[in-house]
C-alpha cells in the first residue's frame, strides 16, 4: 500500500512517479471508507486529491505555506502530513478537526472555516515573509464558489499590487455547496469550455517546455506576447487585467500537468493565479452524481451512498421549509434570499415553486442582507435564511442597512447554538449577543416546531426587523398543547410553581422540562417560563414571579456575554437585588468539534449538569 509509506510531511516526494495514480486511488478509497463511518466533507475532498498531491510534490512543508479557503478540502493535506491515524476520530470530541488547525499541525498555516478568506490571509503571509527576508512559497487555494464572496475581490485587488511571488490556486469545480450562480460563474464557464485555449496550452506551450535546450528559450521569448495571445483566445482576461498573471486552465486531475504549472508559477515575480479544473466527488459515483448531498455527508453506505440512519422525524429546517411555502401561497409579497445554500437552509422547494421570488446571491452574506433591505424598502417581505455562524459576516449590513431604517427584514437563523462536528468556526453561539446590541432588532427563539411556525408568521407580518433563531436537528414536538399567540416581547408561562424559576430560551425549554422533573424529586415545584423573546425581554413576567421565587435560573444555548441571562441579571439586580440569578450559558469561548450531547455534558448544559448546578446554588 503506497499510502502507508507516507508517515510525515514531504514523504510523498519519495514516492515513485509511476505510483502517483495508485496513491490517488488509495487516498480516495481511504477517505470514502473513513467518512462513510464518521461523516464529513466528502465531495470537495475527492475532487482535490491530485491537486493536493501536486502541491505537496512541489512545496516543502512546513516551510512553504498552503492556506485552504474554507478548509473543507484539506483532508488529503492532512493525510500527506502524517495524520492518517487520526481519521478514526475525525470531527469527534478530542479528535482530528475537519478543518485546518494551526494547533493541530505546523503544516496548517492558517485556521479556516468560512469562505473567501484565503487570498487575504495568504497575502498577509506573503508580506510577513518579505518583510522578514524569507524565501518560502505561499499558496492560497480558493474554490470558484468562494470567489463569489466580496472579500475575495478585495484581496485580489490588493494582491495585484504585490511585487513578489504569491500563488493563488483557483480550484474550479463549478460548485460551492450547491451549483454556482452569477457572473463570475459564467465567466469561468467560458474559460472552461474554450477548446482553442486548452488545445493551445496542451499542444504548444507545454510541448515547448519539454523540448531539450531550445524549449526554454522559445518559451521565454513568447512570454512577452503571452498576455496579448491570451486576450485573443480567452474572453475578458479578468485576472490579467487586474495585474495578476494567469496560468491555465489545467486539468486538476493530471498530476504531471499540475506540478509543471505550479513550478512555473513559483518563478513569477508577482501574484499569479493558477486556474485548475476539477470534478467535485471524483472517483465515487454517488458523490459525482449528487455533489450537494455529499458536501457534508452523514455516515453512509459505501455501496449505495445512502445514509446509514434514515431520517424519521422532521428537523427545524424542514419545518421552516414547509411554513415558508404555506406563507408564500397566501402572500405574494413574501420573498426568500439565501447565500449559496438553498438546500441547507430549506429553500429548495420554495425555489422550485416560486422561482421569481427566490434569490440565491452566492457566498455573499453582506450583499444578501443589504439586498434584502432594498427589497423591504421596495415594499416586499424578505426572509433571509442563513446559518448563525455565517450571519456574523453581515453584522454591519444588519445594523446599518436594515435596522437604522427599521426595515421589515426577517432573519431565519438556522444552526443556532451548538452544531457539533464542524467545531469553532460553525458553532452558532454568538447570534443572541451580536444581534442584541443592535437597536430596532427583535429576537425570537421557538420551543418546538409549532412555535417556529407561529413565530415565522408573526415575523413576516411584524413590519420591523425580526430574527428567528432555531437549532440544528430534530424539531421538538412536545408541549403541543402550549400554543398561546405570539405577542411582541411576551414570554409564555408554561408551569407555575415557587422558589425556583426556570427561564429557558428556545431549544433549552426541552432541557428545562427535564430539570423541572428532577427538582420534583427534591420536593421543588419549579416555575417554567418559555422566554420566547430575547430582545425585548419580558420584564412583566419577571415582576410577576419575583414575589414567589428566590432563585431565577436562565438557560440559553449562547455565550454568556450579551446573552439573555445577562439581560435578566441586569434587570433583577436593578429592581430585585435580593433575588439570586444563575445564568446557565455556554462559556465565553470558542467551542471545539464533537457530538452535541457530549459537548453539552462537558460544558454542563445538559439537564443533569444544570440540575446539579441548581442543587449547589440551593445548598441541597
Amino acid at each position: 500500500m503506497i499510502l502507508e509509506q507516507i508517515q510525515k510531511e514531504n514523504d510523498i516526494q519519495n514516492i515513485d512517479p509511476k505510483d502517483y495514480d495508485l496513491l490517488a486511488e488509495e487516498i480516495r478509497s481511504f477517505l470514502i471508507e473513513k467518512i462513510s463511518e464518521c461523516g464529513g466533507h466528502l465531495g470537495s475532498n475527492l475532487g482535490a486529491v491530485e491537486l493536493t498531491m501536486a502541491l505537496h510534490l512541489v512545496l516543502h512543508m512546513p516551510e512553504d505555506k498552503i492556506i485552504w479557503d474554507v478548509g473543507h478540502q484539506a483532508y488529503t493535506h492532512k493525510l500527506l502530513t502524517g495524520r492518517r491515524d487520526g481519521f478514526d476520530a475525525l470531527r469527534k470530541y478530542g479528535g482530528l478537526s475537519g478543518f485546518p488547525k494551526r494547533k493541530e499541525s505546523n503544516c496548517d498555516a492558517f485556521d479556516t472555516g468560512h469562505s473567501s478568506t484565503s487570498i487575504s490571509a495568504g497575502l498577509g503571509l506573503v508580506k510577513a515573509r518579505d518583510l522578514q527576508g524569507e524565501k518560502h512559497t505561499v499558496v492560497s487555494v480558493i474554490g470558484d464558489g468562494s470567489l463569489t464572496g466580496g472579500m475575495a475581490y478585495e484581496a485580489l485587488n490588493n494582491a495585484s499590487r504585490t511585487d513578489s511571488n504569491f500563488i493563488i490556486v483557483l480550484n474550479d469545480n463549478n460548485m460551492s455547496i450547491s451549483e454556482n450562480i452569477g457572473g463570475m460563474s459564467q465567466y469561468l464557464n467560458g474559460i472552461r469550455t474554450n477548446a482553442r485555449y486548452l488545445d493551445l496550452k496542451d499542444s504548444i506551450y507545454y510541448g515547448l517546455l519539454d523540448m531539450p535546450k531550445v524549449g526554454q528559450k522559445v518559451v521565454k521569448k513568447i512570454q512577452n506576447v503571452k498576455s496579448g495571445l491570451k486576450h485573443l483566445v480567452i474572453p475578458g482576461m479578468f485576472f490579467e487585467d487586474m495585474g495578476i498573471t494567469y496560468l491555465g486552465p489545467v486539468d486538476g486531475h493530471d498530476i504531471k500537468a499540475m506540478t509543471k504549472v505550479l513550478k512555473e508559477a513559483q518563478g513569477v515575480k508577482n501574484a499569479v493565479l493558477v486556474h485548475v479544473i476539477t470534478k467535485k466527488g471524483k472517483g465515487y459515483e454517488p458523490a459525482e452524481k449528487h455533489p450537494a448531498r455529499f458536501h457534508g455527508a452523514e455516515p453512509f453506505q459505501i455501496e449505495t451512498g445512502l445514509p446509514k440512519v434514515q431520517k424519521e422525524k422532521a428537523n427545524y429546517t424542514d419545518v421552516f421549509a414547509t411554513v415558508m411555502n404555506k406563507l408564500a401561497e397566501k402572500d405574494d409579497k413574501l420573498v426568500a434570499i439565501t447565500a449559496a445554500m438553498p438546500d441547507g437552509t430549506g429553500l429548495k422547494r420554495f425555489k422550485n415553486r416560486y422561482p421569481d421570488r427566490f434569490f440565491d446571491v452566492g457566498i455573499a452574506e453582506e450583499h444578501a442582507v443589504t439586498f434584502a433591505a432594498g427589497l423591504a424598502a421596495g415594499g416586499l417581505k424578505p426572509v433571509v435564511a442563513v446559518y448563525s455562524s455565517f450571519l456574523q459576516r453581515a453584522y454591519d449590513q444588519i445594523l446599518h442597512d436594515v435596522c437604522i431604517q427599521n426595515l421589515p427584514v426577517t432573519f431565519a437563523i438556522d444552526r443556532a447554538g451548538l452544531v457539533g462536528s464542524d467545531g469553532e468556526t460553525h458553532q452558532g453561539i454568538f447570534d443572541l449577543s451580536y444581534l442584541s446590541s443592535i437597536p430596532n432588532m427583535h429576537i425570537m427563539a421557538p420551543k418546538n416546531k409549532w412555535e417556529l411556525a407561529d413565530m415565522l408568521q408573526f415575523a413576516v407580518d411584524s413590519g420591523c426587523p425580526m430574527a428567528l433563531r432555531y437549532p440544528r436537528g430534530v424539531a421538538y414536538d412536545g408541549l403541543k398543547e402550549q400554543r398561546a399567540p405570539i405577542e411582541l416581547g411576551k414570554s409564555e408561562l408554561i408551569y407555575e410553581g415557587k422558589k425556583v424559576a426556570l427561564l429557558a430560551v428556545g431549544s433549552m425549554v426541552k432541557t428545562a422540562l427535564e430539570v423541572r422533573e428532577m427538582l420534583k424529586e427534591d420536593g421543588i415545584n419549579a416555575t417554567l417560563v418559555n422566554a420566547r423573546f430575547v430582545k425585548p425581554i419580558d420584564t412583566e413576567v419577571l415582576d410577576a414571579i419575583s414575589k414567589k421565587h428566590s432563585l431565577f435560573v436562565t438557560m440559553e444555548e449562547n455565550v454568556r456575554s450579551g446573552g439573555y441571562g445577562e439581560k435578566v441579571l441586569e434587570y433583577m439586580n436593578s429592581h430585585y437585588p435580593s433575588k439570586k440569578v444563575r445564568s446557565i450559558t455556554l462559556p465565553d469561548a470558542y467551542i471545539e468539534h464533537g457530538n452535541v450531547d457530549e459537548l453539552k455534558k462537558e460544558i454542563g448544559l445538559d439537564a443533569s449538569g444544570i440540575y446539579k448546578n441548581i442543587r449547589t446554588e440551593l445548598k441541597l
